[in-house]
């Protein structure tokens, strides 16, 4: 067993991990001063053939199209869910992978329903909002009550305990667009930790302004941090426009009430699972090199950044590689994890599934951040490894691509296996536009970027053929206890 939290409601310590990886300086010494390895000149010609083909020819969209057109939103325990794992089985045995499985995976079922919040006092208006995941519902009358307005998280925190006593908090808290994601991460937090935080004042609901950049009438949702010691009270995310009326009627100075009706509830846990294919290695089939993404995604929209373009990236890179002859060494070993968003069971589950054979894992890679161009290669890699990493980034330095330091996160679902000591490379994508769609209705195919995705593609199809087919491994990195509730 890895150190799992108590309970499922991990995401926004992962969240935190990252922040902190992601403030350390871009570039490391001992990174820069790593002489690369010499590569084979049959390997680099290999590689570099694989790299033009991704970007000319990668059928990356296609899978996208596939899973949100024949399958559309995936929350854990839906119908939805149970269809994309058959969707995963069945395309999985039609790019040719061996090996194919679907590894049973108990994930939370949480259903949205419907939120109806509108101001009554002084104007009355309608608002968009959405539930928070994981936040229970009101009365069928609703809830009724003043709005106690803060700007930021911590200045709810420093508030008295009774301070909120029969009042709505509302975090009015702006997220700044960034091109690494540090703007979400930092912004995220008031939904992770405010209903709890809110809770503890006395508050009878929270409200925040959605953690996104968008300026259309979309409310971004995600879940919150589940901490069973405190009440849980009605949390929504209201759209960044709504965020704006709400704003203006508080700044006139008057009383302003909210009315807010959810129907949100727990159901029983569901059966899920970790959809695997392989592409086997040659001569070392037991070590493996892992690709992964999630094949869960919110109920809002139908999932094509978050995570269909990861799921199409990884997908379709191993089944690049698939079609070389001869194949790598080593085994490429595709996971879509089970409900990354609501709480990384799927993660869990393999981590403790292969605990024994984490030896055996080479080096990961995870697809999560949408489908524009990766303009940054980290790693976290034994520091006798770092020339291996050099020669890797020299083959994708043409595709614009700079070379950062050795503290990469990776992704929320491999830092289970990560924390146990797995080598990881993270390629990051530009977010600058990502978090306008992420957890909204918009999340839509129309948003996946051709060429993003073909260079995604051609960045990992690289990166893992190069890690299952050069003699050096990657050393191991020191294993972490994961951090508990």
């Amino acid at each position: 067993m890895v150190g799992r939290s108590k309970t499922p409601w991990s995401v926004l310590t992962f969240l935190v991990s990252v922040l902190v990886t992601w403030s350390m300086p871009l570039w490391a010494d001992a990174q820069l001063s790593a002489k690369p390895i010499v590569l084979h000149d049959f390997i680099q010609k290999r590689a570099i053939a694989l790299r033009d083909r991704a970007l000319e020819e990668s059928q990356a969209y296609n899978l996208v199209k596939s899973v949100t057109m024949e399958v559309g939103p995936r929350s854990a325990g839906s119908s939805g869910d149970k269809a994309a794992v058959s969707w995963a089985l069945r395309k999985f045995k039609e790019l040719g992978f061996t090996n194919i499985r679907a590894e049973p995976v108990t994930v939370p079922h949480w259903d949205r329903g419907t939120t109806v919040m509108e101001i009554l006092s002084p104007y009355p208006q309608r608002l968009v909002a959405t539930a928070i995941g994981g936040s229970i519902g009101t009365a069928e009358a609703g809830i009724e009550a003043p709005v106690l307005a803060v700007s930021t998280l911590d200045e709810l925190k420093a508030l008295s305990e009774s301070a909120a006593t029969g009042k709505i908090v509302y975090i009015n808290e702006r997220m700044e667009r960034t091109r690494d994601a540090t703007g979400y991460i930092a912004a995220v937090q008031k939904r992770g930790f405010g209903p709890s935080e809110a809770a503890k004042k006395g508050a009878v609901a929270l409200v925040i302004r959605s953690a996104g950049t968008s300026t259309d009438r979309f409310a971004h949702t995600g879940a919150k941090k589940k901490l069973p010691e405190i009440r849980s009270i009605p949390s929504v995310a209201l759209a960044n426009a709504d965020a704006d009326i709400l704003d203006a009627q508080l700044a006139s100075g008057k009383t302003v009430s909210l009315r807010i009706r959810m129907t949100a509830r727990h159901l029983p846990d569901e059966l899920s699972a970790n959809v695997i294919g392989e592409i086997r290695g040659r001569e070392r089939p037991d070590e493996i090199v892992l690709l992964g993404a999630h094949l869960d995604s919110w109920d809002l929209g139908t999932g094509a950044l978050d995570d269909g373009a990861g799921i199409a990236i990884v997908m379709e890179a191993a089944h690049l590689i698939g079609q070389m002859r001869p194949r790598p060494q080593r085994t490429i070993r595709v996971v879509l994890y089970a409900n990354e968003e609501f709480g990384l069971s799927g993660a869990y589950e393999y981590a403790d599934k292969y605990a024994e054979s984490l030896i055996d894992h080479v080096l990961a890679l995870e697809a999560d951040l949408g489908a524009d161009p990766v303009f940054l290669l980290e790693s976290r890699v034994a520091e006798n490894a770092l020339p291996q990493v050099n020669a890797m980034y020299a083959l994708l330095q043409p595709l614009g691509i700079e070379l950062g330091g050795n503290s990469a996160f990776g992704g929320a679902d491999i830092s289970t296996i990560r924390d146990q000591g797995v080598p990881v490379l993270g390629p990051r994508q530009d977010t600058s536009r990502y978090f306008d769609y992420h957890h909204t209705l918009n999340d839509t195919l129309d948003k996946v970027n051709l060429r993003g995705i073909r260079q995604n593609t051609a960045v990992y199809a690289v990166l893992a053929y190069l890690a299952a087919e050069i003699d050096e491994g990657f050393g191991r990195i020191p294993i972490v206890e994961s951090a508990t509730e």
